[in-house]
């Protein structure tokens, strides 16, 4: 395995690099107080947030994330880590490069189990950045760790399926450029357990789909994007929105999933290495007890285990892109199995001992810290808990001595 960057990937990192100190880092307060001012948090997109995309456009950074040239910039999962990990360094980073998820994730089905039909109908306007979108798959009655659990049922009349069921942390469905919904439900309660689902696409202006709430994160409720609870009774869509075919929806999630977890940890890398730049900086500058906080020796021994523990991190997700791209997302269960317990594990350890560096600042939002920390902790549920991963894991290894 060849982790070295190609002259293409320096090349892009250089660019990222410079766009970020350039307009992404000096605008997320901007973003912020744009967000607070609006009559409505969620009626209205920020200006600035346009403003940035329209630039990332014009610089050719977008959609970086899509491994087919024909939609996006033809890199592999190798490839684009270390870009993705960029982009993570800020919570609005990845939406200003089209590469945010739940999008990035939804763009990837329509596009591998999509018709020409949804390619024209809903992938262009994403991958323009005309539109946005939400995933409803977790639902509050249910264990959804457990993706066979899901109650959402999804049946045939003539050339419709009328869809019925209750959604929560549909992440996106509150930004008012969120104009379709991929849902997972269940189109046959009697056909083997891997088997009854299916996913398909549902336009959120669709008669009987009710957003009921927006769910807070640790209290930060990330309008005008946001996480809802989302009711669909009765809701009727065309036969021909099934995505792939009845049954496929297990499959779906599991090819969807892969490449989510492994961006997720790229980004959580690129949120530990700003926290980890913060906390240098920061120490270097505080006086505390007459010498400066960095000549304290817990602060070094905080500053050596982050710098490790990333250097780890980084390496498992590299390996785990290297046998997505050259073995397949099957093969490569194992490698993203390990990353996604690993990484917000790691980013958590190493935000946590910035915030402590920074004391009461730390908590505030004067800085990111909060908000990236509040982020991580939710990627240990998100996408599959620790313990299902763990589980798998356990499962793989005792195999081998069977």
């Amino acid at each position: 395995m060849d982790f070295s960057y190609s002259s293409k990937v320096k090349e892009l990192q250089l660019k990222l690099t410079d766009f970020m100190e350039q307009h992404v880092y000096p605008n997320e307060s901007v973003y912020e107080q744009q967000v607070s001012e609006g009559d409505s948090r969620w009626s209205a997109v920020p200006p600035i947030m346009e403003e940035l995309k329209e630039k990332a456009k014009a610089d050719g950074l977008w959609n970086l994330f899509l491994p087919e040239s024909e939609y996006g910039a033809g890199l592999t999962n190798q490839e684009y880590a270390p870009l993705c990990e960029i982009m993570g360094r800020s919570m609005i980073g990845p939406e200003v490069f089209n590469c945010s998820a739940p999008d990035t994730g939804n763009m990837e089905v329509i596009v591998r189990y999509g018709t020409q039909e949804h390619k024209e109908k809903w992938l262009k306007p994403l991958l323009a950045g005309e539109i946005r979108s939400c995933f409803s798959m977790t639902e509050p009655e249910v264990a959804s760790s457990d993706a066979t659990n899901i109650e959402t049922r999804i049946e045939r009349d003539g050339d419709d399926y009328v869809i019925n069921g209750r959604k929560w942390w549909s992440s996106g469905a509150g930004d008012p450029r969120c104009k379709i919904a991929i849902v997972m439900g269940k189109t046959d309660f009697n056909a083997s357990r891997h088997e009854q689902q299916s996913m398909i696409l549902v336009p959120l202006d669709t008669p009987g789909v009710k957003i009921e709430r927006m769910l807070p994160v640790f209290g930060y409720d990330h309008a005008p994007h946001g996480h809802a609870e989302i009711t669909y009774e009765n809701v009727r869509v065309p036969v021909e929105n099934i995505l792939w075919g009845e049954g496929k929806g297990f499959a779906i999630a599991q090819g969807r999933l892969g490449p989510g977890r492994i961006h997720h940890c790229m980004r959580l890398i690129g949120a530990a290495e700003r926290a980890l730049e913060l906390l240098c900086k920061r120490v270097q500058e505080r006086v505390a007890f007459g010498k400066p906080l960095s000549s304290q020796g817990v602060i070094r021994e905080w500053i050596a285990d982050s710098r490790i523990e990333i250097e780890q991190a980084r390496l498992l997700t590299l390996k785990a892109a290297y046998m997505m791209d050259t073995v397949g997302n099957k093969e490569a269960k194992t490698e993203i199995a390990m990353i996604k317990v690993v990484a917000p594990n790691m980013a958590l350890k190493v935000i946590d001992r910035a915030i402590q560096a920074f004391g009461g600042a730390g908590v505030s939002n004067d800085f990111p810290l909060a908000a990236q920390w509040a982020n991580s902790r939710t990627l240990r549920l998100a996408d599959g808990p620790d313990e299902v991963h763990r589980a798998q894991l356990a499962k793989l290894e005792l195999r081998k001595y069977q």
